[in-house]
């Protein structure tokens, strides 16, 4: 078992060694927190408490550090690092690695709830304010749509399809599969790139192209397809390049 907790103190003098009962109360991470709230803590505490003990070499906070280091001291990169990238971190064993990627899966997964059912969208960036948070950090493509009825409330919002870096393959039959059973009446299209570039593929084109022409077929209409490059986004409706 690893001899260092997650109440290292961020900033002391004491050496990794010291114990626990050495360090001043306010200097631990978790007493820290139930002291003064869980929002005074920094990136590098927060870690700690997570991954829950230190290395040979580095109490709990010094791994942090040591971990964001290795993100260049962004969460946003953290979030995009994969079970390799977090084992190849001198003291990131297989439980620590595993223990990270779920506290940002948890955060994901959050995020996908923020859009309750019968949510009424009226404008892009209402679309998009739905879907760039829960897709700014992945590391890969995925491809969702938002389903909507007549007064454009929500009806549900759901994953099509995960793919890899570059490219992710959405069957419209899926889609408009999913339409009917819900009885939509519109569409939105989202997915997005983990380049950062919000410029649509000839991919993208023809895919939104083939899902409108459907769409006719069934009555529903095709109200926008979003990218989301990072933070930013790409809407084909504001574009005027839906059609």
């Amino acid at each position: 078992m690893d001899k260092f907790s997650i109440f290292a103190p961020e900033k002391c003098n004491q050496s990794s060694n010291a114990g626990i009962k050495d360090w001043k109360e306010d200097d631990r991470p978790r007493e820290k927190s139930l002291l003064n709230g869980i929002g005074t803590l920094t990136d590098a505490e927060l870690l700690a408490i997570l991954i829950g003990t230190g290395s040979q070499t580095q109490n709990a906070v010094e791994l942090a550090r040591s971990i964001l280091s290795a993100a260049g001291n962004k969460l946003s990169n953290l979030s995009r690092m994969g079970y390799k990238d977090l084992c190849n971190i001198k003291g990131v064993g297989k439980a620590k690695a595993v223990t990270i990627m779920s506290a940002f899966e948890i955060g994901r997964r959050r995020r996908i709830e923020d859009v309750p059912v019968r949510a009424q969208f009226s404008k892009s960036t209402q679309l998009a304010e739905a879907f760039v948070p829960m897709l700014a950090d992945l590391p890969h493509e995925e491809f969702w749509i938002l389903l909507l009825n007549n007064a454009n409330h929500c009806l549900a919002k759901l994953r099509i399809s995960q793919g890899g870096v570059h490219q992710t393959v959405a069957d419209p039959k899926i889609i408009f599969k999913e339409a009917l059973q819900h009885l939509a009446t519109g569409i939105v299209l989202c997915h997005n790139h983990p380049s950062g570039s919000k410029t649509p593929s000839k991919h993208d084109m023809e895919l939104t192209h083939q899902i409108i022409e459907g769409a006719h077929a069934l009555s529903i209409r095709v109200l926008d397809h979003i990218i989301v490059a990072g933070n930013d986004y790409l809407s084909f409706a504001e574009e005027g390049i839906l059609f």
